[in-house]
């Protein structure tokens, strides 16, 4: 087992019921741990939510983390993956006048070169997308930074694991004994 720091994503299956992310940061929140990025969604599942929350911690503390959010009542089932064990990407928006997309020409570069987007375009500024790896979406928001970003937004990660989790035949074996 490594004590050495590493990035791991943590799956959490729950109901969506009101209070269990004031519940599940209390538990990074006593163990002093920093919340890298977190994002939930609607799962592959009806009616189960999913929170994606990356940490970087060791792997006895993260089997901790999982191990105590398992307890939530609302929490069906948690999972923690490396990176090498996901697929996972950000989405971000930068905001920048208009008038800099006709006048410098490196924008336009950046904005090929980086395979992002423009998806709006207004009289006072236009909205660029770009879909990928974190050093990506930074590496644009430093090239455009000196053109004056007017704002500036990153998801959180969104995440699949490469091996299957098995969430809906747990799903399936706690229905059943229910009945």
């Amino acid at each position: 087992m490594s004590t050495e720091l590493t990035r791991y994503t943590i799956s959490i299956y729950s109901e969506n019921n009101v209070g269990l992310l004031n519940r599940i940061s209390a538990i990074f929140l006593k163990r002093h741990i920093n919340i890298e990025s977190l994002t939930t969604s609607l799962s592959e599942i009806p009616d189960v939510f999913r929170f994606v929350i990356v940490v970087i911690v060791t792997e006895p503390q993260v089997q901790k983390l999982v191990q105590q959010i398992e307890k939530q009542v609302d929490v069906i089932k948690a999972f923690y993956h490396t990176d090498e064990e996901t697929i996972f990407l950000e989405t971000a928006l930068y905001k920048v006048k208009t008038n800099f997309l006709f006048e410098e020409r490196q924008i336009q570069n950046y904005i090929k070169e980086s395979h992002a987007s423009i998806v709006t375009v207004a009289p006072e500024y236009f909205v660029i997308e770009k879909t990928g790896f974190r050093h990506e979406t930074d590496k644009l928001r430093e090239q455009l930074a000196p053109f004056g970003l007017l704002q500036f937004v990153r998801s959180g990660r969104i995440s699949v694991s490469k091996a299957p989790m098995g969430i809906s035949e747990i799903l399936n074996s706690f229905k059943e004994n229910l009945t």
